[in-house]
Formats: structure tokens, sequence, C-alpha cells
């Protein structure tokens, strides 16, 4: 009984440990994850991306805000946004100090979610069992209650360009790049069209917060070579060796951050980036073997080395 005693006792304790860790060590330890992604011309020079996703920003988060303004040293050539900015009403000054200089460089994004409406408890079942958007849930039948205009309209005029469900283009040292984005699918906002990708362009992006099936398939189809999303968290609570357990959408959960290919049918393979982002709701303020993270893609030449970062 004594040994039975005591083996519960060290379980309840590496239990709170790894609570305790998970709730406050983990979502502090930001990380900035590099890959390379070969896919323009032979002989183009290299551009660099840096991608920002899911930054779920409260105005008390001091370390994060500061952690990302540091984000501009880097001097991408393009920040790309795939949106859930926002955690709280307040949040809007917070995220425009965090990005910094950032805004001021060339930049695309779209919104999520959390963008629109504020956190709220769901049930967990639902979550682990096929996700909480449009999809599972058949609508979000409210207003939406965050600052979201207020955001979009800094982010114009510090220049970076909204890809909500449109088209858009912009020259990047000396080069075009064409983009197509979307409203957040998890919302069922999306709106997808039939138009292919611009094969006069140098590089043709999709951008979009969720990566569900019919984006990615739609994107891929059309002869987007590269694609970008978040909302994942990358599972956010990653069984270590293993990985995720669940994507909140379609994805499969191998995919749920990190590089990948997509391709549908016979179609040339996409690369497929999904960021595990950087913040988390804070009604389940944890994160496990998956720290909060922005991405750094290095684009090359197709007859340059990959890395999977």
């Amino acid at each position: 009984m004594g040994a039975i005693v005591r083996a519960a006792g060290t379980l309840a304790a590496a239990g709170a440990a790894g609570l305790a860790y998970s709730a406050v060590v983990e979502p502090r330890r930001f990380a900035l994850r590099r890959f390379t992604v070969p896919t323009l011309a032979p002989g183009s020079e290299p551009l660099r991306i840096l991608h920002l996703s899911d930054t779920h920003m409260l105005p008390q988060q001091r370390m994060k805000q500061r952690w990302l303004r540091g984000l501009a040293d880097l001097d991408p050539d393009l920040v790309v946004n795939t949106g859930d900015n926002l955690s709280h009403a307040d949040a809007v000054p917070s995220v425009l100090r965090a990005y910094g200089d950032l805004l001021d460089l060339p930049g695309v994004f779209v919104f999520g979610s959390n963008d629109y409406f504020s956190p709220r408890r769901k049930n967990p079942i639902r979550y682990l069992t096929g996700g909480t958007g449009v999809a599972a849930s058949g609508a979000w039948m409210r207003e939406a209650d965050l600052p979201f205009e207020e955001m979009r309209t800094a982010f114009r005029q510090r220049g970076w360009v909204d890809l909500t469900n449109r088209r858009d283009e912009l020259v990047l040292d000396g080069r075009r790049w064409s983009f197509v984005g979307v409203d957040d699918p998890h919302l069922g906002y999306d709106r997808l069209d039939d138009e292919p990708a611009d094969p006069t362009a140098d590089l043709a992006i999709g951008v979009a917060h969720a990566p569900y099936l019919r984006v990615l398939d739609r994107w891929n189809a059309l002869g987007f070579p590269v694609i970008l999303a978040g909302h994942t968290h990358g599972g956010q609570l990653r069984v270590p060796f293993y990985g995720a357990l669940v994507t909140n959408c379609d994805l499969d959960p191998a995919r749920a951050r990190g590089l990948h290919r997509h391709a549908v049918g016979d179609h040339d393979p996409s690369w497929l980036h999904v960021s595990a982002g950087l913040g988390s709701s804070p009604l389940t303020p944890v994160r496990f073997a998956c720290r909060p993270e922005a991405s750094l893609l290095t684009l090359t030449a197709v007859d340059s080395p990959s890395s999977p970062g």
C-alpha cells in the first residue's frame, strides 16, 4: 500500500509540474523558426518572409510585445500576418506597438475569428472531435465585438495590404509577387474564386488564417506554389515524440505546424507553411511541447537545397 501511495504522489507531483510548466513557462518561451523554401526561378536571389500568426494579444503581455518588436531587426523583405491578432477589446494599441517597425515593411494580412470575436468558453470534447468552427457549430450567431476595423485601418495606413477575400500584388526587390487571400475559413467567411495564379508573376502566394482543405485544395489546383496559414496553434498541447493530436480544422495533425507539401490530384505540390502562432486564447493559456513562434521563410531558387527548419 505504501508503494502505491508513493507512486500516486509522484504522478500527482509530475502532473502538477507539467501543468505549471505549460501555463507559466512555455507560453513565454518565444521561438523564431527558420525554413528554406526552394520555389523561385532558377538563379533567383533569395527573398525572406516573416510569417506572424495567432498573436492573441492582451494589453498586459509586455514580454510578448517586446519580443515581437525585436523581430524588426531581421529586416525581412515581406511580413505575412495570418490573423488572430486580438484577445481583448483594448488590445489594438498593444498590437501596433508590438509590431512596431515591422509595419513600415511591405506586408499583407488576413483576419481570423479572434480578430472579430472575443474568446468564449467552448466544449473541449467538441474541440477534440472536430473543431469549434462553423463546420462544427453551424454558425457564429453573434455580432463581432472586437475592434477589427480599427486594426484594419491602422494596418492599411502603415502600408500593409488587406487580402480579405481579394487578390493583390507587390513589387519586392524588383520582382512582382501576386497574392490571393480569404477571410477566415473557420467562420465560413472565405470566398474562393476560380482564377488561376498569375503565370507572369515571379511568385504567387495564397494567404489564409485557417488551413481548411477546401482552401488548400483550390489554391493548389489553381497553381499557387506557396500557401501560408496559422490557426492550429501547432496543436498547442503536443505529445513529445508524437506531435499534435488536433488542428481545430480538417487539416491532418501531422501538418499542424511547419513546412509541408500539399497537392490534390495530379497537380504539382504547393509548399504549405502552417505557423504554430505566438499566443493562445486567454481562456486556455497553456502550451506544451509547442513553443509560441514566428517563422522566417527564406525563399530560394529551385536549384537551391531545402531545409525542414
